[in-house]
């Protein structure tokens, strides 16, 4: 099994900042599962995209390139690892991860930090892996529908080692989303033969070569000839999509008795 926290910053931060701009819904969501938390140690936060600019934010990175991409705007980010925080108990109000827990070493460590320096609450936004196969991309890469499923941990694994009450919420995603995670182009697919895109895709520096040529060949064929739209085209048009992104919010730090995911079903 590859090492998932072995990508190569070095080779994909100059798309990362191209195409993983912040977008206007999802820092929405964002911000409102932080809730009132006025002050957020930001873990794992590469280029500061979803850092609240209206309280007080430490943001915490190990990759040197990801820290030199972040904007003039925001401030430094510390050097440092998720699974040895560098901050006393309860720190901060919240901890905010954003798509990383997937490269951490030591999950377990990880989460178990964003439980000590925060004292109110923790956010993570992640993939859930059993909801990949909404997307259409597995159809045509199951490469990287394969490297996805096993990178990601279980929302129930999230949930039994951040103990307390934990909340899970399905992220929606405009059409137009300017962050460019595999679940934004839902509707937009010639926006991944760009190799550009696929590169600010950690996943894709997992899959061989030959395979990301088939998948532009496959799907660059299905698009000239329609089989995509025929299978998809409704996609097109949906406003919104809920795929695989979810938010999960862990609070009451001082019980452990309520593990409970809470269904997609009772957001409907």
């Amino acid at each position: 099994m590859p090492d998932w926290d072995d990508t190569d910053y070095s080779a994909v931060t100059g798309s990362y900042a191209a195409v993983r701009r912040a977008d206007p819904v999802v820092a929405a969501q964002i911000l409102d599962a932080l809730g009132s938390a006025r002050t957020v140690v930001n873990v794992g936060a590469g280029t500061g995209s979803y850092e609240p600019t209206d309280r007080h934010v430490v943001a915490v990175e190990p990759s040197a390139e990801m820290r030199k991409a972040r904007p003039r705007t925001l401030p430094p980010a510390l050097d440092g690892r998720a699974d040895r925080l560098p901050f006393d108990d309860n720190a901060f109000e919240a901890a905010l991860a954003v798509l990383t827990v997937h490269h951490w070493a030591d999950l377990r460590a990880g989460l178990r930090e964003l439980r000590r320096v925060a004292c109110d609450r923790v956010v993570i936004m992640t993939a859930d892996p059993e909801a990949l196969e909404r997307l259409w991309i597995p159809a045509y890469a199951p490469e990287f529908h394969e490297v996805e499923r096993r990178r990601y941990p279980s929302l129930q694994e999230l949930v039994s080692v951040l103990g307390g009450e934990v909340e899970t919420r399905p992220l929606r995603i405009p059409f137009d989303c300017t962050d460019g995670f595999a679940d934004a182009f839902y509707g937009r697919p010639e926006a991944m033969l760009d190799p550009q895109t696929r590169r600010a895709q950690s996943a894709w520096s997992f899959v061989p070569q030959p395979a990301q040529d088939r998948f532009v060949e496959s799907l660059s064929g299905d698009l000239r000839s329609g089989a995509w739209d025929d299978r998809y085209g409704h996609l097109r048009t949906q406003p919104e999509f809920e795929g695989s992104m979810r938010l999960v919010i862990a609070t009451d730090p001082g019980s452990r008795a309520s593990r409970r995911v809470i269904p997609l079903s009772e957001y409907a």
